[in-house]
């Protein structure tokens, strides 16, 4: 089973989101595309409405450990509240998950103009967040699996569309494309994926035949 599921529809994962069911790194996606963008956010209201009066129609367990976990959530510190938007790139649901800023990360450059840093999961999905400078285009790829992406800052063009902050693009293995982020600001995007990228085009054959010798 794939964590994402290939070809999932935006609603399967939408109403994951809901029920608490997503790998972690995928919920806190989710939750900082509802933060940045209005699209889904009656959707997702609507399915936590029905889960909600579902729970309230069972009847009432003891919880094993009730005081316990009370305490180890009182006793919790306040998660920091995000400052001016302008400067604090990621919405709350993504400075929980990261536990910083997105300025205190070190990230590590992968080719000319593109830098990433990797966060680590404690399931089958991997997680990393991009910065790609402005007008730069990615090698053309496609996906062994399912790949979900926020848009934190800037914007991206590709076959299927123009992409920008607060939007969620899903990508399965039956698309090959060449991201190019906008030429007017740098593009910082949240990437969740059940299986490594495949590089394609005359980019990828040429790695492909240099790692395969």
């Amino acid at each position: 089973m794939n964590a994402i599921q290939d070809g999932q529809p935006l609603e399967l994962m939408l109403a994951g989101y809901a029920a608490g069911t997503l790998p972690r790194a995928l919920h806190a996606l989710v939750g900082a595309h509802l933060e940045l963008s209005p699209v889904n956010r009656g959707f997702v209201a609507r399915l936590e409405e029905g889960l909600s009066r579902n729970v309230a129609a069972q009847k009432p367990v003891a919880i094993r450990g009730r005081d316990a976990r009370l305490d180890a959530i009182f006793s919790a510190g306040p998660v920091e509240a995000a400052i001016a938007e302008r400067k604090a790139l990621e919405p709350r649901a993504l400075r929980h998950f990261f536990g910083k800023s997105i300025d205190d990360l070190t990230f590590r450059t992968v080719l000319p103009g593109v830098k990433e840093f990797r966060l680590e999961t404690d399931d089958d999905t991997r997680a990393v967040l991009y910065r790609i400078r402005a007008g730069r285009k990615m090698p053309q790829h496609s996906h062994e699996g399912a790949e979900v992406t926020l848009v934190l800052q800037g914007g991206f063009t590709d076959e299927t569309g123009h992409y920008r902050r607060g939007d969620m693009v899903i990508a399965d293995e039956h698309l090959d494309h060449v991201p190019v982020a906008d030429a007017d600001e740098e593009c910082i995007c949240f990437a969740v994926m059940d299986a490594p990228l495949r590089l394609t085009g005359t980019f990828g054959r040429l790695v492909n035949r240099f790692v395969s010798h």
